[in-house]
């Protein structure tokens, strides 16, 4: 589906700040000016217009994280949620409000880790001049850990996970 990016903004913005249960149909469409029936024309059903909202957030997120070492990556991450807002992952927090019960936000969700995972570990290894999945996988538990406490901590979730992150390429590439 083609869904028109002012809608897509708009069930984001929803979505993000009040949630997925909490934000239904008819919310949707008297925010985004339109009738249900035409909400539907377009979106077809929530669960497609969140998979898409979840595509369209996955894209923008990777545009401003891309091709970046360890610690810009968690600079990203500082800018991401001071323009997006400090409210955990969406991916995560959609998935575990539907209870993994719709296969569309599961494999966007799914998608979306997946990239985060393979894109870290390119990181990696620029950082370190070789692959290392272990560490891959310990950067993104810092940055998902970083962006959950910056809800409550701020800024300075995302800086003790850089400074750890830090610590962990540092010591990789001198065993």
């Amino acid at each position: 589906m083609d869904t028109n990016p002012q809608l897509l903004a708009i069930a984001e913005r929803l979505f993000y700040q009040r949630g997925y249960m909490a934000t239904n149909m008819d919310m949707l469409a008297r925010a985004a000016n339109m009738s249900s029936r035409t909400l539907y024309k377009h979106a077809g059903s929530k669960s497609a217009l969140v998979a898409e909202v979840l595509a369209a957030r996955d894209r923008r997120f990777f545009e401003q994280v891309d091709g970046l070492d360890v610690r810009a990556l968690f600079d990203a991450l500082a800018v991401w949620i001071a323009q997006e807002g400090a409210r955990g992952c969406l991916f995560l927090r959609i998935l575990g409000e539907t209870g993994a019960g719709e296969p569309s936000i599961v494999a966007a969700v799914l998608a979306h880790k997946a990239r985060l995972r393979e894109h870290v570990a390119r990181i990696v290894q620029r950082d370190i001049g070789r692959r290392d999945e272990v560490l891959a996988g310990r950067i993104v538990l810092l940055f998902e850990g970083a962006v959950a406490a910056s809800a409550w901590q701020g800024a300075a979730a995302i800086d003790a996970a850089c400074g750890a992150a830090a610590d962990l390429v540092t010591a990789a590439r001198h065993p």
